[in-house]
């Protein structure tokens, strides 16, 4: 009997060796990829390519990082809605140009996209804290322009960058005056027990089971179950049910958590999205939710209360 207990003391202390040498190694490599694999760190393409016209925006985060968007817009005189949009973990904001060429003739609007330190031609290296800080710069600049409607500005972010926006947003309601998440999950801690279910017990948020004791190792845990309950805008939540890498339940406890809260709160499936390509598979469905939207939450002011405005200046 000793020894079984012996043995299984053994088995589970090496299970948590393994765990923590898995999460000292590989953590960053499975949160932030700047780089595919087989290809550079610079854009393959930029918006030119795609007869986009844009501006190249540089950028400096409140601790000095110097950083890289691209800010494309409709039309010169575009005043519809401006997406902050916030890109997946892996590789750079040129990878997501074919997605918003599509989004500007559908949604009508303009669309600011971030390399997070780290990615593109950004400088540093990505973390938690750091791209908090370029998410916080983007706004900033974005609030600061003349030639957007600001009262419109919504943030967009899948995976990653739903993580991102959900930070951003809660931080900002007098500046972002919606959010949209794309197949986000609820943290990376149980992300993590979802890539390793041998590490389910020893790792994940406080509401799993276990003594989670690798939790401490974590050094960009994103709980974004924790911060979308306190965010009082608007809130579209976009799940694909053949997400493979994300686990659609976690984007049904993040809207559980939020609605809990928050009246505001849109949940909407598309059978058969994968965890990159929901707004392609979704088709002409994806793109009219998206719409129906932002006409909803980030509509132009209407009259009364543009004068409403200007009687107090």
């Amino acid at each position: 009997m000793v020894s079984y207990v012996n043995a299984l003391l053994y088995g589970v202390g090496g299970l948590v060796v393994a765990g923590m040498a898995l999460l000292v190694a590989l953590q960053e490599r499975l949160v932030y990829v700047p780089v595919l694999p087989g290809l550079t760190k610079s854009y393959p393409i930029t918006p030119a390519r795609l007869r986009l016209p844009y501006e190249d925006v540089w950028l400096q985060s409140s601790d000095g990082v110097r950083l890289h968007a691209w800010f494309i817009k409709l039309f010169p005189d575009c005043r519809g809605p401006t997406l902050l949009f916030f890109q997946e973990n892996a590789g750079n904001i040129a990878h997501r140009l074919d997605m918003v060429r599509i989004m500007l003739q559908r949604l009508q609007c303009n669309v600011f996209m971030l390399s997070y330190r780290g990615y593109g031609a950004s400088d540093g290296f990505p973390s938690q804290h750091g791209i908090t800080k370029d998410a916080q710069a983007a706004l900033d600049h974005l609030s600061q322009r003349t030639d957007i409607d600001t009262s419109r500005i919504v943030v967009f972010g899948r995976s990653l960058g739903g993580a991102v926006g959900a930070v951003v947003t809660k931080n900002n309601p007098d500046k972002v005056a919606a959010l949209i998440l794309e197949n986000t999950f609820t943290s990376i801690l149980d992300l993590a027990g979802v890539l390793f279910p041998f590490l389910k017990w020893f790792i994940g948020s406080s509401g799993a089971k276990g003594p989670k004791v690798l939790n401490f190792l974590v050094r960009s845990p994103w709980n974004t179950i924790d911060v979308v309950g306190e965010i009082k805008q608007p809130i579209l939540f976009i799940s694909g049910l053949q997400d493979e890498m994300i686990p659609p339940s976690q984007m049904q406890m993040l809207y559980a958590k939020a609605a809990a809260r928050n009246r505001q709160c849109v949940f909407v499936e598309f059978p058969d999205g994968m965890h990159m390509d929901t707004w392609h598979s979704g088709g002409d469905r994806y793109w009219r939710t998206v719409k129906e939207f932002l006409l909803q939450h980030a509509s132009e002011r209407n009259e009364s209360s543009k004068s409403a405005v200007k009687s107090t200046l």
